[in-house]
């Protein structure tokens, strides 16, 4: 850090009491540009990443190390055991509370990740919903199986808002949202209108972006790289804990399971991973764009942590 050149005009700026998201698809480079600016304001970083929270996944989920967290305090990392169920709100209860600490010691917290919905109960609140009932998920889930779009056909006629916000593709919200129909009678996108109470703090919100070609390379890049740092065995390992439902549906651990299942050889395990990280890439770029509050940075072609800290720092300046 001591070698970047940071521009003149941020001597003076105090933008204290507001919180800083970092945010984009996966492999897009938050977790360098985080801790550059976590850096440069002497601040924590706090992690918005689903698969992350989990101990023992640390390969397949891009989980920093502590040489990468660089003596940074990274938060929501590592908090549960794959036996465990963690949930959105779970999250955010846990969240705000950090947040509210580092506020007070004068910080402005950093967080940085791709899941989009815990960026959303963030920002906007999060309703209370019925709890998950996996009986009746495996009911709909065999239902879609059976018949492919049956199931946002029908999410399309009972609640055609949260229809319009979801990718026909996206069966594990979709299915969610019915469930919330069949258990309370209300669409959940009316509960969410009328509970959802957004949290008192002031967002600024940085996107991250790539050409699409160039990002969709990280990726394969990243995924190599993850089998060579021993992936495979870790997925053996976690694999031997009685999961719960949310781990096993993790991107990497499910491909490489099938593989040891026999189902697949591992170069088409390897391919398949590579094939759902994109398409994960492509849902994340979906939701994060209909958030018109967020500042978008495109980094195409920088590769440089320096250069896209100070794209990142410029973004904030100017807007």
């Amino acid at each position: 850090m001591n070698n970047i050149c940071l521009p003149k005009r941020l001597e003076g700026v105090n933008i204290a009491s507001s919180i800083i998201i970092l945010l984009g698809p996966t492999c897009v480079g938050k977790t360098s540009a985080a801790l550059s600016l976590a850096k440069f304001l002497d601040s924590e970083i706090i992690s918005a990443d689903s698969m992350q929270v989990y101990r023992h996944m640390n390969i397949g989920t891009a989980k920093p190390d502590k040489t990468e967290m660089g003596g940074i305090i990274h938060h929501m990392i590592d908090i549960v055991e794959p036996t465990e169920m963690y949930s959105a709100g779970k999250y955010l209860d846990t969240v705000i509370p950090i947040m509210d600490n580092i506020l007070k010691r004068g910080r402005i917290p950093i967080i940085s990740g791709g899941t989009g919905l815990y960026m959303e109960a963030i920002t906007r609140g999060l309703f209370k919903a019925v709890d998950a009932d996996w009986s009746l998920r495996n009911i709909l889930l065999g239902i879609e199986r059976e018949t492919p779009g049956y199931l946002y056909q029908i999410l399309f006629e009972i609640d055609p808002i949260s229809a319009s916000k979801v990718m026909p593709g996206d069966i594990r919200r979709i299915i969610r949202a019915v469930e919330v129909f069949f258990h309370s009678g209300r669409s959940i996108s009316n509960l969410q209108a009328v509970s959802t109470k957004p949290l008192p703090y002031n967002f600024i919100k940085i996107g991250l972006i790539r050409d699409r070609e160039e990002l969709y390379l990280r990726i394969e890049k990243r995924v190599d790289m993850m089998i060579s740092k021993g992936l495979v065995s870790e997925v053996e390992a976690v694999l031997k804990i009685n999961l719960s439902h949310t781990p096993l549906q993790a991107i990497g651990y499910k491909e490489i399971a099938r593989n040891m299942a026999g189902l697949c050889t591992i170069d088409e395990a390897i391919s398949e991973i590579k094939k759902a990280s994109r398409r994960y890439a492509k849902r994340q770029l979906s939701w994060f764009r209909r958030d018109k509050d967020i500042l978008w940075v495109d980094i195409t072609g920088i590769n440089d942590e320096a250069l896209i800290f100070e794209r990142v720092i410029d973004k904030l300046l100017k807007d």
